[in-house]
């Protein structure tokens, strides 16, 4: 009897120290306000992307907001990405370790600059190169980097346009979609798409989406929806099958001309997401970050 007293408590001990190597020092944790426990720990790899309009719709002159430039509310918007994604990585065992995050354009700035920057915001979080100083290094980098891509954006003053549906059409597989990972692309735009080089059109869906397009269409009046369903107008499919993406739009900023135009916006998004088989996605207004700071997190954190 006196034997199996003194086995069982050590094997606890073991055990105890064993579980204690599978996760962050726990201390350490603790010091940055976070503390990762059994009960919270993620099983999920997350794969965060970002598509960023760099196009006029920065242009602190050109849109002038008096409550928060709309640049400033993008760089806020990733910062709450960053966030929940920090919050994800800390309470999470090592051993589970495979996540991402990155930014992406299209089409790249001419800036070199801005396209240096945006490789230093690629992070592979796995086992093997975890540690609390990449937590925060990543941390860090999300609330000051991406301050420093719309400032030589709005002061070059080149905007070229978004061409979110190319991006779409040819990389949104490649780039932003793992196979074992809940991947989630967040694109930052006033909900206009508008590049020189992709005007394509078919009957009266578009690769494009403009004021004056919508405009043109009429849709700026009560029947607006019923419109689009009759005459059947909105973007074309520029992909299929992404049954394994979830996306979030932040930012729609519509005209304010038209009564109608936001609700149109959001329709033409919402359609052009179902045609691509996209299961789960939302569609915000460019609110300020105080209010959207919940929202964000809690899509990006949803189990």
């Amino acid at each position: 009897m006196k034997k199996t007293k003194t086995i069982f408590p050590l094997f606890i001990l073991i055990l105890f120290f064993s579980c204690a190597k599978d996760s962050i020092n726990k201390k350490d944790v603790d010091n940055k306000n976070s503390v990762i426990t059994s009960k919270n720990t993620s099983t999920q790899n997350l794969n965060i992307s970002f598509l960023l309009d760099l196009s006029d719709r920065i242009n602190p002159q050109k849109y002038p907001n008096e409550s928060m430039e709309f640049y400033q509310r993008d760089i806020a918007y990733i910062k709450s990405v960053s966030e929940a994604f920090d919050t994800h990585l800390r309470n999470k065992r090592v051993r589970q370790m495979n996540d991402k995050i990155q930014l992406f354009f299209d089409p790249a700035p001419l800036n070199e600059n801005i396209n240096k920057i945006s490789n230093q915001l690629k992070y592979n979080v796995y086992k093997d190169n975890i540690n609390l100083e990449l937590l925060d290094n990543i941390k860090e980098t999300y609330t000051k980097k991406p301050i420093e891509i719309y400032d030589l954006a709005i002061k070059d003053n080149s905007y070229v346009g978004s061409d979110t549906w190319r991006f779409f059409k040819n990389k949104i597989k490649d780039f932003c979609i793992e196979d074992d990972h809940r991947n989630i692309l967040v694109i930052l735009t006033d909900g206009y798409i508008f590049h020189k080089n992709t005007q394509i059109k078919e009957d009266n869906y578009t690769s494009y989406l403009t004021p004056q397009i919508i405009r043109k269409f009429r849709l700026n009046s009560s029947n607006w929806e019923e419109k689009i369903e009759k005459e059947k107008y909105g973007f074309i499919p520029a992909t299929d099958h992404l049954e394994s993406l979830e996306i979030l739009v932040l930012g729609i900023n519509p005209d304010k001309k038209n009564s109608y135009e936001q609700d149109v916006i959001v329709k033409y998004w919402s359609n052009w997401f179902k045609s691509m088989k996209v299961i789960k996605y939302n569609i915000k207004s460019a609110g300020l970050p105080s209010n959207m700071d919940k929202i964000i997190k809690d899509f990006i954190l949803a189990k």
